[in-house]
């Protein structure tokens, strides 16, 4: 009980400092998951929405849902793949890029805050134990690539973070 109490009281107060620091940025987290996704992409031409989707481990149609208020707020666009009109590509606008760069290295910094307690083996083993639990658990996905849309942003955002620690 002592360990399924803490894992959810620490999962609590880390999805209210997440939350926080990405309303700072005018996004909800599901937001900055698809915007954190498109950016690890790194391909100008964007994303169809069916990748977005897969990539980010929701429904479509949550995927729909973020892409409509991504829109409207200017961060993305959507267009029709003119090489298969079934498809919808998503690419990040000037402004979608400018605003996950800046809220990736926010992101970031508030992880190393909230695990500022722990030194760097006590956060690989801590990662260690709770990968080998969620897969003994069902979690197919090993080193949540859908969690790595959110919370850790990809490897190149992994390696700037360990440059950053001094790792």
């Amino acid at each position: 009980m002592g360990v399924l109490g803490r894992l959810s009281r620490v999962t609590r107060i880390a999805e209210r400092e997440l939350k926080a620091l990405f309303s700072e940025f005018g996004l909800e987290r599901g937001e900055f998951d698809v915007l954190a996704t498109l950016r690890r992409a790194g391909a100008d031409g964007g994303m169809t929405a069916g990748d977005l989707a897969r990539s980010s481990m929701v429904t479509s149609g949550a995927v729909t849902n973020r892409l409509d208020r991504l829109v409207a707020k200017g961060h993305v666009t959507r267009d029709v793949d003119p090489a298969n009109r079934r498809s919808v590509i998503v690419a990040l606008t000037p402004a979608g890029r400018d605003l996950i760069d800046r809220a990736v290295t926010a992101h970031l910094e508030n992880e190393r805050r909230i695990l500022a307690a722990l030194d760097r083996d006590q956060r690989d083993g801590l990662a260690a134990t709770l990968r080998t639990l969620l897969l003994s658990l069902g979690d197919a996905a090993g080193d949540e690539p859908g969690v790595a849309a959110h919370d850790e942003v990809g490897a190149a955002t992994r390696d700037e973070a360990r440059a950053a620690d001094g790792s």
